[in-house]
């Protein structure tokens, strides 16, 4: 069974954040051994938390958890409860500035949603998605039971 782990960061509405909230994401994952998660889950982690300081007044959040099942969940939570825009075809986003985010994490997840939730007093959402390919990279590297 992989190990299992929940990491938290409380961040301002600050787009400076979205770099903390990176870094600190690669030190997590190459810290538990999935260094070959990296590049992917900073894209999704960055394009969640991005979205969560640009559209929103209030504090965010970066949550980062390994499930028992191996699956890295990468989740954003905002202050705005309403739901995320739907993603549009990755396609029909490549010359635009703004709303490719979510097409990204649509593209390079293996799931993703959003779910009402609650922190810091205030109602909001958690925006996540799951990279199952972190039962692949135990497996690659022999660490499966």
């Amino acid at each position: 069974m992989p190990e299992t782990w929940d990491y938290t960061l409380s961040i301002p509405n600050d787009l400076r954040a979205v770099t903390i909230c990176r870094r600190l994401l690669r030190l997590i994952l190459t810290m538990h051994g999935l260094i070959g998660l990296t590049d992917t889950a900073e894209l999704v982690a960055t394009e969640l938390v991005s979205n969560a300081v640009r559209h929103t007044k209030g504090p965010a959040a970066l949550r980062v958890r390994r499930t028992a099942e191996g699956v890295v969940w990468i989740g954003a939570w905002d202050t705005d409860p309403g739901p995320p825009a739907p993603p549009r075809p990755l396609d029909q986003c490549t010359d635009l500035e703004d709303g490719r985010g979510l097409a990204l994490v649509r593209a390079c997840a293996d799931l993703w949603g959003w779910q009402p939730s609650a922190r810091f007093g205030n109602r909001g959402k958690f925006v996540w998605c799951e990279l199952a390919t972190a039962r692949l990279v135990d497996h690659v590297m022999g660490k499966e039971n």
